[in-house]
């Protein structure tokens, strides 16, 4: 390989930076791979996440990466070959099926490995949509966020076992846990939400889109008919205007407009899961991961999730939370308030595994570990550096 074995070159490409679970894993791993010694570049349209990157010593690249116009793609395979030869890179690890397409092609004739991330079960309507997600089944290497994505791979592209690394996605819990909130956020958070004295705060945070299951919860709230209850949906409509009236009329309709709220965005989930009694995911379609679930178990909060998907490996049954039958408005109601009818000890007894279980399994540390581990088989080498958990540096010394 061209790169110097001693200073590797890992490059990154996603689409943008913004908000989203695999926009945090891609700034974190950047990060880990400059504390690990090596370069990280990230290739990306842009977004309002960019000026992390240089605080944490990675390189950002601004392209067109987001397009799924073909001709784009395809002006994006010589970008990417450019930017591949000029940096000596040894590793582009692409997150996302439109630039996987164009990095795929950009590595070949070249020394550099191609990895992807599966970050979804991407749906696969025709023939052209199942062309187009194979994209991200193309890596020499391909992580998987969950089981549940590995199975996918392997039904859907008759992905080999051999070739699927599971990495389930971390969360920092420096931030997301009990300890880290102050009274004082609760305090600020509860009066911009206009929180009535003494409720029980079901909190939905998601996006406003169908399969995130609002409408559900709404249907659910009616069922559970407790005027002790206070709901709080948190999420940007993303212009989805039809869906945000449609619940706004639900939500009417139900005479809830008393006990629900719609909040476009918040910028201190950590307080907000902790003014949370119980935390509901209540997806109609399989998530791959879903970081709901496991934040709020960080943060010792009982979680609903429906039961597919990312959440049955995540959510320790009958323990931390509950399962429940996906659209299944009655099952949610009542797993509510099973949940609201935990007494003091019932819930100190759950967020305690609840923490533990989330500190053991899905940090922030144990998924760059792994990730790291990924590059260095890829590479085959190691990095110099002072960290020594660091798993480039095992690769070296075994």
């Amino acid at each position: 390989m061209n790169n110097d074995s001693l200073n590797p070159v890992i490059m990154q490409i996603i689409p943008e930076l913004g908000a989203g679970g695999a926009e945090q894993g891609c700034i974190d791993i950047a990060t880990e791979i400059v504390k690990a010694g090596a370069k990280a570049i990230i290739v990306s349209n842009g977004g309002y996440r960019v000026s992390e990157l240089a605080r944490n010593g990675a390189i950002h690249i601004d392209m067109p990466v987001h397009s799924k116009n073909p001709l784009i793609m395809w002006k994006n395979i010589s970008r990417l070959r450019k930017i591949i030869k000029r940096h000596n890179v040894g590793i582009v690890h692409a997150r996302s099926r439109a630039p996987a397409w164009s990095a795929w092609r950009a590595c070949k004739g070249t020394d550099a490995h191609f990895m992807t991330t599966c970050h979804a079960p991407y749906n696969i309507n025709n023939e052209a949509k199942r062309i187009y997600n194979g994209s991200i089944a193309n890596g020499e290497l391909i992580i998987a966020i969950s089981e549940y994505v590995a199975q996918y791979l392997i039904d859907n592209y008759s992905v080999e076992p051999e070739r699927i690394r599971l990495i389930h996605r971390g969360i920092a819990i420096e931030r997301f846990h009990p300890t880290a909130v102050t009274p004082e956020r609760m305090i600020n958070l509860a009066t911009q939400w206009r929180v009535p004295d003494g409720a029980n705060i079901i909190m939905l945070p998601a996006r406003l889109t169908r399969w995130k299951g609002h409408h559900i919860l709404i249907d659910a709230l009616e069922k559970l008919n407790r005027d002790d209850v206070f709901c709080v949906i948190i999420g940007s409509d993303q212009g989805r205007f039809e869906y945000r009236k449609e619940l706004e009329t639900a939500i009417e309709e139900k005479n809830l407009s008393a006990q629900v709220r719609i909040i476009d965005q918040c910028d201190d989930m950590p307080a907000a899961y902790m003014l949370s009694t119980v935390v509901v995911s209540a997806s109609t379609d399989p998530e791959g991961f879903g970081r709901v679930p496991v934040e709020a178990q960080a943060m010792g909060k009982p979680i609903i999730a429906s039961d597919h998907g990312g959440a049955r490996e995540t959510i320790l049954r009958g323990e931390t939370g509950w399962h429940v039958p996906p659209s299944d408005s009655d099952a949610l109601a009542r797993a509510i308030n099973e949940a609201l009818s935990l007494d003091s000890t019932q819930r100190a007894v759950l967020a305690t595994k609840s923490m533990a279980h989330i500190a053991q399994n899905f940090t922030k540390d144990i998924m760059a570990d792994k990730t790291l581990g990924v590059y260095a088989e890829l590479l085959q080498k190691s990095i110099i550096t002072q960290k020594p958990s660091n798993p480039l540096q095992r690769a070296k010394a075994g």
